[in-house]
């Protein structure tokens, strides 16, 4: 009787080349929603420490909805509201269009964004609060502006104090991404949707897909608690 290692390794014999390329969508996918997601949390916590009260109250109002709903529901309006959207408004110049259809890997990655952007803006928020007022105070004495005061004193002090939280959101934005399969996005959780299907092998399928965002995840945690070391390194020294 063939081994149990022969009998999985014939039924993944020809997934692995879609296994391979899914991963990377989801990396790209990652890359770009972390990216929207730090501006949108930069953006965000900026806005609730303004004395602007219009500025306060829409960044309030983005960390309350993007916060208490559901991921898949953000989006799957964002993705069929969207569409529909950029059909009407294109509609307007040439009616002949009939529908916008919007590419699924960035509706995703601007969903993700606008999602985890909202939880980043509270970890900003606080971590911005942590900056001694002092420096800030002292930055002003020697000339800089309040721009570069905030790109160059607060923001580098903000991140060692945001870190540790942030390497909890790199995790969300990671796991997130196995809800894109969704909108149509070839990437490992539809892969092996489609693999199970062909196969009707659905636990081997999704062990998978398990495994390879369970190594992904992996590299992150460690990745982010390399990071805490090399930003916390002045203050183990001067213990």
């Amino acid at each position: 009787m063939p081994s149990v290692e022969r009998i999985v390794m014939t039924v993944l014999s020809g997934w692995w080349d879609d296994f391979f390329f899914g991963t990377l969508v989801v990396l790209k996918l990652f890359v770009v929603a972390l990216i929207l997601s730090v501006i949108f949390g930069l953006i965000g916590s900026t806005a609730k420490l303004s004395r602007n009260r219009t500025l306060r109250f829409f960044a309030n109002a983005y960390t309350v909805i993007f916060r208490g709903t559901p991921e898949l529901i953000v989006l799957l309006i964002f993705y069929y509201g969207t569409a529909i959207s950029l059909t009407w408004f294109i509609q307007l110049f040439n009616p002949q269009i009939k529908f916008v259809d919007l590419p699924p890997f960035w509706a995703g990655a601007t969903a993700i964004g606008f999602i985890v952007g909202a939880y980043m803006t509270e970890t900003f928020r606080g971590a911005f609060l942590g900056v001694p007022e002092g420096q800030v105070e002292a930055a002003h004495a020697l000339g800089l502006s309040k721009a570069q005061t905030f790109f160059y004193v607060r923001v580098p002090q903000m991140w060692r104090l945001a870190l540790p939280n942030f390497g909890n959101h790199l995790l969300s934005i990671m796991k997130d991404t196995a809800l894109i399969s969704v909108i149509g996005l070839e990437e490992i959780v539809f892969v092996g949707a489609m693999a199970t299907a062909v196969t009707h092998q659905p636990f081997l399928m999704y062990m998978v897909v398990a495994l390879i965002y369970l190594a992904i995840t992996t590299f992150i945690t460690v990745s982010v608690a390399g990071l805490e070391q090399y930003a916390n390194r002045h203050m183990r020294r001067a213990v």
